[in-house]
């Protein structure tokens, strides 16, 4: 098989995790699409890094967002290194991170590289824009370091900046660079 057919098949099996298991929710085409050996390299908060620990992430932002779909912008492969860029859509319905449904409509956006070895999801790289999700969620957002809250404000304050201490600016102003050491965004609404 040549490496552009090979790239092409290993795009399909990637659409087709987004289509019909994220958006569909079809834990049958999971099954499916992921080796046993699955090893996720950048897991979401409270998931282990295997096939189990994607199942539930993929089962939790469909009972959270019983609508969750993605908008896929653009893919490309290499061999067997799949890269898509996309946004995903739904409506806060269930708790999702710890924080309670709201109703809202939400979006984020997300990259992610996927191997794909003899027709198998095998190894997952990914960045999500779960700032910008808690900033959706939340009404008030409160900025902790090292356990301890150090700033309490609103999505509005955080989206234009208008933020008191440097921590929470430092934040805003780079998605790198900063100690993430003990940072964390919790819900203080409820």
């Amino acid at each position: 098989m040549s490496n552009s057919t090979l790239s092409e098949s290993a795009k399909a099996i990637v659409r087709r995790n987004t289509e019909e298991v994220q958006g569909k929710g079809n834990f049958d085409v999971f099954e499916e699409l992921f080796a046993d050996d699955f090893v996720d390299h950048t897991p979401q908060p409270n998931m282990t890094p295997d096939k189990l620990g994607a199942r539930g992430l993929y089962k939790a932002l469909r009972e959270a967002f019983p609508d969750f779909h993605a908008v896929i912008h653009w893919q490309t492969a290499d061999g067997e290194i799949v890269t898509t860029f996309k946004t995903y859509h739904g409506t806060h319905k269930g708790t999702f991170l710890g924080v309670a449904p709201s109703g809202r409509k939400i979006h984020f956006e997300t990259v992610d590289a996927m191997r794909v070895h003899d027709g198998k999801i095998t190894e997952h790289w990914g960045v999500a824009n779960l700032f910008s999700l808690m900033q959706q969620l939340c009404e008030r957002i409160g900025v902790m370091s090292h356990g301890a809250v150090i700033e309490i404000t609103t999505a509005d304050a955080l989206a234009s900046g208008n933020v008191r201490h440097p921590y929470t600016q430092q934040l805003l102003r780079s998605n790198r660079g900063f100690d993430r050491s003990g940072a964390e965004i919790v819900d203080t609404a409820s």
